[in-house]
């Protein structure tokens, strides 16, 4: 029997991840200024926060700034010393998540790269390997990243992925006609759930996390 919901949603919020006013700013002004309004929700961001500091990471990549949002909750688990990159294609989007990372004081350990995330990918191998990576971004491209972050994360590391059942469309009836970004997350999940090279899972809140340790 299934007993998650809103409500339940909304009691892990408040009761583990409540959020300071740079957090609150970053998640609700980040619409304000233009940015979609497609952030991470709380609950999902204490779990990146709680992934990040169980696996000590230090150097950290994640793959879709928006607003910073996401961004605040991982660079607070960082471990002493841990820096986090974040790739942005948006100039936009790059100078919102800048404005919040200064008013949460985490400038200090957060680095935005603006650019396509593929090509900056390319020059990122020589920094690796990496702890932790979080992917967020274009959907279609999410093969692409996880295959670039399993060969470039250290074995005891950790790959998530943010809308892993994509508004509910990857499973039952809604699967048969879905969009290439929905065909393109299901085949993920199917691809990670088979790999051998990992233990991975689903986390449910939110819109869903799919959650890799690299194991060999």
């Amino acid at each position: 029997m299934t007993i998650y919901d809103d409500n339940l949603s909304h009691y892990i919020a408040e009761l583990f991840a409540g959020q300071d006013e740079a957090q609150r700013r970053a998640l609700e002004e980040s619409p304000e200024k233009g940015l979609p309004a497609i952030s991470i929700q709380p609950e999902e961001g204490r779990f990146l926060q709680f992934l990040v500091r169980a696996c000590g990471a230090k150097k950290v990549l994640e793959i879709g700034t928006l607003g910073g949002y996401s961004g605040l909750w991982i660079a607070r688990g960082l471990a002493p010393g841990g820096k986090l990159i974040t790739l942005e294609k948006s100039p936009k989007h790059a100078a919102v998540a800048a404005g919040h990372f200064a008013l949460a004081g985490v400038e200090d350990r957060v680095e935005i790269r603006l650019g396509d995330a593929h090509q900056l990918l390319g020059k990122l191998k020589s920094e690796g390997p990496f702890d932790f990576v979080f992917i967020d971004a274009e959907k279609t491209s999410y093969n692409f990243y996880f295959d670039w972050a399993l060969e470039n994360t250290r074995v005891g590391g950790v790959i998530a992925a943010h809308n892993a059942f994509r508004n509910g469309e990857v499973a039952g009836e809604a699967a048969e006609a879905a969009s290439p970004e929905t065909a393109a997350i299901r085949a993920l999940n199917r691809r990670v759930a088979a790999e051998p090279r990992v233990v991975s899972t689903i986390y449910p809140a939110g819109d869903g996390t799919l959650i890799a340790v690299k194991i060999e």
